[in-house]
């Protein structure tokens, strides 16, 4: 009886030895992914210097699977600049100069003087027509020309000023609102022309009670209220900046890197031919492999063309893939902000599921970097990391989070 049982307790023994064995060979055999072998895409704003703009490159290169993908802040900027001296090319000069004295005068709404963005596009502006002094200053505008209706006019910035609100967010709608409401008082018909960096402020500016009936208003940003608005005639126009394609886009790329494509097809599969799941986006995209920037175009939107932007258009030629689940980590500067809650989340949401990716996506205060760095956790889990940082020369801090 003792030597059976001690049979039974040898066989036993040597089946955990057996079976621990196979746990171990079968671990070995897949072992995970450092960290910093793993697909990163800024997006929305590249690491960089915030004063000279040079990009940080040593950032950039965390890996050979690292890119920026977004829109070229002074390149979009002066989509938004093409559309307001189009639009004042052919307007009435009796109508737009209000109190007929020669000069068309505008007021420019900023939003934060240490964003990409918002510099770009007031350093654009300012340069279509004719006001910038070559520093970006809040305050700094030479005396401009345009064409107005077939005459040159002089264009003049009356008054500009950064969007602070109470709290100290920038692009802030309701200090647009206030300052809109004190122009309207102080400079009465001088003004002739409103400009803003986004649509929010742009909104906030026609929410005063005093604001000027047909006084043109450009935004930027083509969010849902700006178009409905460009539609009933309140705002003139606004940019977009082509959410749809950034996302669809991203994911592509994701999909092209987490399948270990060569890097000759990252940027081709998917765009100029399709890739091996039948999926193709209808987008041109230019890549700046000296900053690792993948650019998209701006459209400018006016009444002629909202129509088609009001209802989001998905592209139809991405269709569901059977390609192998990954998870990313996905994060977006401003959990607030309404162009990345109502434009960039939504086509996120969208195309994400159809290349088998599962987003867990969080948001920061548009404003401290800890805001969106204290959700960098438990980053092991993920396959692919889509960043956007709040800060310009932030990128560091978020791929130190990466290196644990």
């Amino acid at each position: 009886m003792r030597k059976t049982t001690s049979k039974k307790l040898s066989s036993l023994f040597l089946l955990g030895i057996t079976f621990s064995i196979f746990i171990a060979c079968k671990k070995d055999s897949t072992p995970a992914v450092p960290n910093k072998e793993k697909p990163t895409i800024f997006f929305n704003v590249q690491p960089a210097d915030p004063k000279s703009g040079k990009v940080d490159m040593n950032v950039m290169n965390w890996n050979d699977k690292t890119y920026f993908l977004g829109t070229d802040s002074l390149k979009i900027g002066f989509v938004q600049g093409k559309m307001i001296t189009d639009y004042l090319a052919k307007t009435d000069p009796a109508k737009l100069d209000r109190n007929g004295d020669g000069i068309i005068g505008y007021v420019l709404c900023i939003g934060d003087p240490g964003h990409k963005d918002s510099r770009g596009r007031t350093e654009a502006v300012r340069k279509s027509l004719g006001t910038w002094d070559d520093s970006f200053d809040a305050k700094r505008a030479k005396e401009g020309k345009a064409i107005v209706g077939g005459k040159e006019y002089k264009i003049l910035e009356l008054d500009s000023k950064v969007m602070t609100g109470p709290d100290g967010t920038m692009w802030n709608a309701d200090a647009a609102t206030e300052a809109m409401s004190n122009w309207v008082t102080k400079l009465d018909t001088q003004i002739d022309m409103v400009i803003s960096n986004n649509d929010q402020m742009a909104m906030g500016c026609l929410q005063v009670s005093n604001y000027p009936a047909g006084l043109p208003i450009f935004g930027f940003d083509a969010v849902a209220d700006a178009l409905e608005s460009i539609k009933s005639g309140k705002l003139t126009g606004t940019v977009s900046q082509n959410a749809d394609a950034q996302m669809a886009s991203i994911m592509q790329i994701l999909r092209n890197l987490l399948d270990g494509l060569p890097s000759n097809e990252i940027l081709e599969s998917g765009f100029t031919k399709p890739d091996q799941y039948g999926n193709q986006i209808p987008v041109s995209i230019d890549y700046n492999p000296e900053t690792k920037a993948i650019t998209l175009n701006g459209i400018a939107i006016t009444k002629e063309n909202c129509q088609e932007f009001i209802t989001e258009k998905r592209f139809e030629t991405v269709k569901q893939t059977k390609a192998p689940a990954k998870k990313v980590f996905f994060s977006t500067y401003n959990e607030t902000d309404l162009f990345m809650t109502t434009k960039v989340r939504p086509a996120a949401f969208h195309y994400a599921p159809l290349y088998n990716l599962k987003l867990s996506v969080f948001g920061g205060d548009g404003q401290n970097e800890s805001s969106l760095l204290d959700k960098f956790t438990n980053l092991n889990k993920y396959d692919a990391y889509v960043i956007g940082i709040i800060r310009q020369n932030s990128g560091q801090d978020y791929l130190d989070k990466l290196k644990y």
